[in-house]
């Protein structure tokens, strides 16, 4: 290896492998192998000059044909649902690129309508996966066991199953409904409802739970529910003219996501006429992007996207190396951003992280 080869020409789509680069750089498969995992013993003019001529002929070492050698496919698995809600796609593209910058080979998987997560997770696994992320979804303890059988950690994102000891991490979502409640309080609102989304996801409950228990603590005890059926604009709509309908003067609204409260704002303009949040405030959960536009600028509690990332990506690591987490649900707090959808809080300041308040 005293000189770099200078590399053979080869015919248009024909695909360089392993044993190319071996015989040209006249080492063993094995040196290639180690030279692109970063956790290899491998001298480093070696691994250098090997991924120096790789480079140069467009070689990428097949996951497969590595996942032979080191028994780790070093692939994750993603399965999603209900991709009409801002959120998911904005923490697809986090998710997927901190876990591609880690090293891992990521895999989607959605869910089609009609059918469920059980059904998508058989063919996640057939890929190998070393992890699956279910992510607004939950899987059955059927799935569960196929899944452990098979050699595949599952970790649920944004979901909880307190049923289950398989691993998530999730934003403390009663701890932000706790805040939500805090804020309509605080500037004079008494006559407070709720729009769930749908009715046994995690998040669901444990938003209405923060929300209602912190009413109640502060003396607000008639506290209006309206399901909305799903994360959904078409949802929030719908729910806010039932609930409308059923409670005709509630002067502030809280909707379980972003886009719950997005649809409950329009309808409550353009089916009654009323200004929010002169007349009602509106507030929702997620800080999607859309919820800072001008047009819209709601009032949201923030969900930290990128410490739930980060604290995801660690799991991996630390599962991925034997070093097995202690912390089963890694449960991250945010904050709550103050926009134009709410009443202004006590000295008339918006559009500013609010700090949290005493329970």
């Amino acid at each position: 290896m005293d000189k770099k080869p200078a590399g053979k020409s080869e015919p248009p789509g024909k695909r360089i492998n392993a044993k190319r680069l071996a015989e040209d750089l006249d080492v063993s498969i094995s040196t290639i192998s180690r030279a692109f995992n970063k956790d290899a013993v491998i001298a480093p003019e070696t691994r250098s000059k090997v991924l120096d001529y790789a480079d140069r002929l467009g070689y990428r070492p097949n996951p497969y044909a590595q996942s032979l050698i080191t028994q780790k496919s070093r692939i994750v698995g993603i399965i999603v649902s209900h991709l009409e809600n801002p959120f998911y796609p904005e923490a697809l593209r986090g998710l997927g690129e901190a876990l591609r910058e880690a090293g891992w080979h990521v895999m989607l998987f959605t869910v089609p309508s009609g059918e469920t997560p059980d059904d998508i997770l058989p063919l996640a696994i057939s890929y190998q996966p070393e992890f699956v992320i279910v992510m607004a979804v939950t899987v059955s303890s059927r799935a569960q066991e196929v899944a452990e059988r098979a050699g595949t950690k599952l970790i649920y994102f944004n979901r909880r199953d307190p049923d289950s000891s398989t691993f998530f991490v999730i934003c403390d979502n009663a701890h932000g409904g706790g805040m939500i409640a805090d804020h309509f309080i605080d500037t004079g609102c008494r006559r407070l409802a709720y729009i769930a989304g749908f009715q046994n996801a995690s998040t669901t409950l444990d938003r209405w739970r923060g929300f209602r228990d912190r009413c109640i603590a502060r003396g607000v005890s008639d506290v209006w529910r309206e399901e909305g059926f799903s994360f959904s604009y078409e949802a929030g709509y719908r729910a806010a003219i039932r609930l409308m309908k059923r409670h005709p003067s509630p002067d502030a609204v809280f909707c379980a996501s972003d886009i719950i409260a997005l649809g409950c704002i329009e309808a409550l303009r353009t089916e009654f006429g009323l200004r929010v949040p002169e007349d009602v405030s509106v507030a929702g959960l997620d800080n999607i992007e859309m919820a800072a536009w001008p047009s819209h600028s709601l009032t949201t509690y923030s969900q930290p996207l990128d410490r739930m990332i980060e604290a995801t990506v660690k799991l991996i690591e630390e599962i991925s190396i034997g070093a097995e987490s202690e912390t089963v649900a890694w449960q991250i707090k945010g904050d709550i951003i103050v926009r134009k959808s709410t009443r202004p809080p006590p000295g008339g300041k918006r559009s500013e992280v609010v700090p949290d308040s005493p329970a």
